[in-house]
């Protein structure tokens, strides 16, 4: 007895974060039950803790997805930029962003995909990708029990590290999603002094290549950690370190989980789709190279997906590959270009020393809130710096 409604499908989604739920979601709208839509995740999207900081634009999101304030944490005000000597920079906004309850958030867009005629099975392991006679055949295991689904369209939508398309033949020359995996490491702790309002940021050596934040939950609870660069050498584990840090800052702190693992921050310029397979979200390497934010960028990269995926199936056959490459194109308008010109200045970024972060950020707090503009912050850490503007310049667009 099979577990789906069908073994034939239009359009196969797989993975349930916001990149692949906003595709199934796209698709289903878009479709009006006139194509068979399944969507597929190993867990339900929200009964497990999402490993992210939870923080968007506001701005952003609304462009991309109504705001119900159900799934809304916070509103923030601000970011406290924190150099190594604790000298602190503050960027003031009323409207600076949001933090999200991911799980809430993920069970919003779920219900709206199943609104719009999409299958979800939310307990099913993709274990197999293959191309056979013009489709992709799908091998998937749910309780233990094998099934071969079938599918013109898959959209690869499950998280970094290119497990699920490694080793397909038919896909060289696509993006691998394992072009800039970095170690990140968390704890939600409580007893650690914060502004609900604000996120900081942590810059200097003691977190090499990349960078350490404490984000807000609940006036309570904290998100603390880092990410490094992929090339920082540790003579201790990450979880030692985050201990330690935790130990020398805030020894109040009460720990009461700790979550971990390697997470896509980088952007290239390889095509994200070939022979009916579209990749979205950390799979396609759709994220900020510096700050690694990625939830706005994988709803985005999910809706030009999910729409590239309808016209790829309406397309006449000599036509689809122009619809893959346009997929691309889109995503780099759209925001691949700008996060290519970060990750060309993100070598520089990381030589900062320090003193130069310390020198920026007295200079910066002695000044009224309202002149600590993103802009001034950015071009006083430069100006600390001034041999690394030619390094960065291309990040500058000069």
């Amino acid at each position: 007895m099979s577990f789906f409604a069908s073994n034939q499908y239009d359009v196969v989604v797989c993975g349930a974060g916001p990149a692949g739920l906003m595709a199934a979601c796209t698709l289903g709208r878009k479709v009006s039950g006139a194509r068979r839509i399944l969507l597929l995740d190993k867990k339900e999207p929200w009964k497990e803790p999402i490993f992210c900081a939870e923080a968007v634009s506001t701005n952003r999101l609304k462009g991309l997805w109504p705001i119900d304030r159900s799934w809304v944490r916070q509103d923030l005000s601000g970011i406290y930029f924190t150099s190594r000597s604790r000298r602190r920079a503050e960027f003031y906004s009323k409207d600076c962003g949001l933090l999200l309850d991911r799980s809430k958030f993920h069970k919003s867009i779920a219900d709206e995909c199943v609104k719009a005629g999409v299958e979800c099975h939310f307990d099913t392991v993709v274990k197999k990708l293959d191309r056979q006679n013009d489709e992709w055949s799908i091998t998937v295991s749910v309780n233990g029990t094998e099934e071969i689904l079938r599918a013109p369209v898959v959209v690869d939508a499950s998280g970094p590290g290119a497990r699920l398309t490694k080793n397909v033949a038919c896909l060289e020359g696509i993006e691998s999603g394992d072009t800039d995996l970095e170690p990140a490491i968390f704890a939600v702790a409580e007893g650690i002094e914060h502004s609900p309002e604000h996120i900081e940021l942590f810059f200097g050596s003691d977190f090499p290549g990349g960078y350490g934040w404490i984000f807000p939950r609940d006036g309570k609870e904290v998100n603390i950690g880092f990410v490094l660069g992929k090339d920082a050498k540790l003579e201790i584990s990450n979880r030692e370190k985050l201990m330690n840090f935790l130990a020398e800052e805030y020894p109040q702190a009460k720990v009461k989980a700790v979550y971990g693992g390697m997470i896509a921050c980088g952007q290239s310029d390889k095509p994200i789709a070939k022979c009916g397979l579209f990749k979205a979200g950390d799979s396609a390497s759709c994220v900020n190279p510096i700050s690694r934010s990625g939830i706005t960028e994988s709803l985005l990269c999910g809706k030009i997906v999910g729409e590239s995926a309808f016209d790829w199936l309406n397309a006449p056959v000599a036509e689809r590959p122009a619809v893959e490459d346009r997929a691309h194109r889109i995503w780099m308008e759209k925001m691949g270009k700008s996060h290519m010109q970060i990750a060309r200045g993100k070598a520089g970024f990381n030589q900062i020393t320090d003193e130069q972060f310390n020198k920026a950020a007295e200079r910066l707090s002695k000044l009224p809130r309202e002149k600590q503009t993103l802009f001034r912050i950015f071009f006083n850490v430069l100006w600390a710096s001034p041999s690394l503007v030619w390094k960065l310049r291309s990040f500058l667009h000069w």
